[in-house]
This record gives structure tokens, sequence and C-alpha cells, in this order.
């Protein structure tokens, strides 16, 4: 088994044709595509795939020590993940193959209108075993 993270974006990813953004949803669309979410993960709970998930709030800070008494920086020249990810599911499957049909069966979740919003998803293994440094 080898687990992945399928990361929904908010931007980043290029846009699907007649995207409309989630905040332009009815309350009955979100609740459709929140519910296609959900029941995709019970599906993947009963094949023992699905390891976690998780929406991610708009909200968010960077922090990083900057020395002793000194303020964290906050905002920079770099995309903030609190503009670019809007959730996460990792997954254990047998193999890539199985993680890109599962990433292409989520990317299907329904939008406005209850059709597909075709979004991209980026799929990324777990690192498995530390990196090699060779000279």
């Amino acid at each position: 088994m080898a687990k992945y993270l399928l990361l929904k974006h908010y931007r980043g990813a290029p846009v699907p044709a007649g995207f409309i953004p989630m905040d332009q949803w009815t309350p009955e669309e979100v609740s459709a595509h929140v519910q296609y979410m959900n029941d995709f993960a019970d599906r993947l709970k009963e094949t023992g795939e699905f390891v976690d998930a998780q929406a991610l709030s708009p909200e968010g800070t960077f922090v990083r020590y900057d020395g002793e008494g000194r303020p964290p920086v906050t905002d920079g020249p770099f995309a903030e993940t609190k503009d670019v990810i809007a959730g996460w599911m990792a997954i254990d499957v047998d193999s890539y193959e199985r993680a890109l049909e599962l990433a292409g069966e989520l990317s299907a979740a329904p939008g406005a209108g209850g059709t597909p919003i075709h979004e991209w998803l980026e799929l990324r293994p777990f690192l498995t075993e530390p990196p090699t440094v060779t000279e």
C-alpha cells in the first residue's frame, strides 16, 4: 500500500471551463458537493483506502521563528496556503494507478447546477524514505 495526498485548491491550477466559485453556489449546491465528498470517503473507508480528510478554513497565518523576542513573519511575496489549499484527503492504495483513478473520481464532485466541477487535484505521494544524498 502507498499513501497519497489529494489536495483541493482554491486557485493555482488551471480553471475548468464554466467554473463558478463555490461562494456563488446555492446552499443546496454546497450541500450536494459536501455530500458527494462524504459519500466518496465512506466508500473508501469500506475498502480500507481512506486515511483522513479535512476541509480547511480560509483563515490562516504564516509563522516562523525570527529570533528571540521578534515577531513572526506573517506575509510575504509567496502564495499563502490559506489562499491556495481548500482541503485534502489522504488515501492508502495499492498503486499509483488506483490513486489516479480516485483523484479523477473526486474531481467529478458536483458544483453549481449539479454538474461535475472537473476541478484539478494535486496528487502527491507520502515520502516513505528519506531522500538519499549523493555527491
